[in-house]
């Protein structure tokens, strides 16, 4: 459940972030005419990513090797995802109206088309990544516990997207990207380690002895130590942040108590 809701959150906010910040240009710059193929290129991205879920997590199900696999890919996945969104939070939104202004400048159906598959690749990568790594946990996880842990991590990112539309600067975008890309680097070899439990269950490890190395690692792949580690992986990042954002409220109302310091030190 918090593997997924982590997940979830994390590739969420980004999405939700790529179309309120294009939302917003849009209005802005008067172009309103251009909202339905980006609502549109938004519906069919989220469409395909549910089906390429589906179908990922049937593929996943087949066998322990197939699911190793899998998990290898996803933590593949989520290693890019570390090192993208490093970069990703001081520039998003600037990058973002660049493309909008290039795409929304073309004329009638170039102009909607443009928009269209803008949203639906900003949104689509997004998609993809989750439906990836969620297909990987698809078969040690219960579906009522994804689905809660799911929704979880879609109603933070929509408050954390929300909150950053409202007001702005206040949601510090490159903290928050920097510290959660420590904690999903964590992740990513969590799943490595469930991709070799997954081997040794299948016994396809050559030179070892797979029964040996599923028993031991069992714990760290789908129990009480595993469930210990997804826990740590949204408690600890949230509290960070938190502490964070109030020791900044903090130092800003310090500041405005003391309008003449900085006369003071001139």
């Amino acid at each position: 459940m918090f593997q997924t809701l982590l997940i979830c959150f994390r590739e969420g906010l980004e999405a939700l972030l790529v179309v309120a910040i294009a939302t917003l240009y849009l209005r802005k710059t008067g172009r309103l005419h251009l909202l339905l193929p980006l609502r549109a290129g938004v519906g069919v991205a989220a469409l395909l990513s549910l089906v390429l879920g589906w179908v990922l997590s049937q593929v996943g199900a087949l066998s322990p090797a197939a699911e190793g696999c899998m998990a290898l890919v996803a933590a593949a996945t989520v290693a890019w995802c570390v090192v993208h969104m490093r970069s990703a939070g001081k520039g998003m939104g600037q990058e973002i109206a660049q493309r909008m202004d290039h795409a929304s400048v073309l004329e009638g159906p170039r102009a909607w088309m443009a928009v269209f598959l803008f949203a639906l690749f900003m949104v689509g990568r997004e998609g993809v990544e989750t439906a990836t790594m969620l297909a990987a946990l698809a078969r040690s996880a219960e579906l009522a516990y994804m689905a809660w842990g799911g929704l979880a991590g879609l109603a933070l990112a929509i408050a954390i997207a929300w909150a950053w539309t409202r007001y702005g600067r206040a949601v510090n975008l490159s903290r928050f990207f920097r510290v959660t890309s420590w904690f999903m680097a964590v992740f990513a070899v969590q799943l490595v380690v469930y991709a070799f439990h997954e081997f040794t269950e299948g016994g396809v490890l050559p030179g070892i002895d797979n029964a040996y190395w599923h028993a031991a690692t069992e714990d760290l792949a789908e129990g009480t130590i595993a469930q210990a580690i997804s826990l740590a992986l949204v408690l600890v990042p949230t509290v960070w942040l938190g502490v964070a954002h109030w020791r900044d409220q903090q130092t800003m109302t310090a500041h405005a108590a003391q309008p003449g310091a900085s006369a003071k030190a001139l």
